[in-house]
């Protein structure tokens, strides 16, 4: 299964309970943080979900 780098780049002040608790749920919880995750359809779906607050980028 492919690897992606998920960086939070956009502050989750402001935005909705569910954004914030998706964000937590992906490991991200400040402002430049990252993870690296499998890329399952689950991590994608809640990806698409934050895709404005965040940053990802495919490892080899």
């Amino acid at each position: 299964m492919k690897k992606i780098k998920i960086t939070q780049v956009k502050s989750a002040i402001d935005r909705p309970e569910r954004q914030k608790l998706t964000l937590k749920a992906l490991g991200l919880n400040k402002l430049n943080s990252s993870k690296e995750v499998e890329a399952t359809p689950q991590i994608l779906g809640m990806v698409t979900k934050v895709n404005h607050l965040v940053k990802v980028e495919e490892l080899a």
